[in-house]
Parts: C-alpha cells; structure tokens; sequence
C-alpha cells in the first residue's frame, strides 16, 4: 500500500506559479515511479507529468513542456510538480500517483495508488 497527500493548490491569478508537493508513505519510495494528473470539469482526467524511480527520466504532457517541471526527492519521499506560467486552461484537481511497475507511463490505468487531490485554479 501506498499513501499519497498532495498539497500546495490555490487560486492565482494567469502568468503566476505553484508548486505542488505529494508526500507518500507505506513503501519504499525511491522504489516507485511517481506521476501528477488533473481533472477539469468535463474533461476526463489528464497525464500531466511523470517520473523514474531515480529522477533521471521524465514525461510530460505537450502543453506543459516548458513551463512545468516534476522532481522528486527520495530522501524526503516528496514528489514536486512546479508550475510556472500558469493559464486558465491549468484549472483542474491534480492528482498524485504511484506506480509500482517501473516504466514511465502516461496511461491513468498504470497507477495503482491515488491521493486526494488538490484544487489548482487559475483566473484570467
């Protein structure tokens, strides 16, 4: 079993940036590949960003490239998702995620562990 608890959502204003920090506990975390997805109302829940076991590889969705970053820090079991210009279009839940098997993935259904969510919205 894996714990995931995201925080660091909020309401900021377009151009701004947040950044996002997914605690886990339960297992080996430097063992897991860890991803960030978001849900916007309407829209079916999205990959945004993933990364290795090491940090050393990452993913991400094509509308994102450039302006967020993934990382991780195993020492502290602590995935970040940075975010910098920001635009209307970011409003979502994002999620945090956890996958055992150790392949990148941008498929929703290769996560096997879901945190709660947190809000990130972002006014024009």
């Amino acid at each position: 079993q894996v714990q995931l608890v995201e925080s660091g959502g909020g309401l900021v204003q377009a151009g701004d940036s947040l950044r996002l920090s997914c605690a886990a506990s339960g297992r080996i975390f430097s063992n897991i590949v860890m991803g960030w997805f978001r849900l916007a109302p309407g829209k079916e829940r999205e990959f945004v960003a993933a990364i290795s076991r090491s940090g050393g590889s990452t993913l991400y969705l094509d509308s994102v490239k450039g302006r967020f970053s993934i990382s991780r820090d195993n020492a502290k079991n602590t995935v970040y998702l940075q975010m910098n210009g920001l635009n209307p279009e970011d409003t979502a839940v994002y999620y945090c995620s956890a996958r055992i098997v150790a392949l990148l993935s941008r498929n929703v259904k290769d996560y096997d562990y879901w945190g709660q969510g947190t809000q990130v919205t972002v006014s024009s």
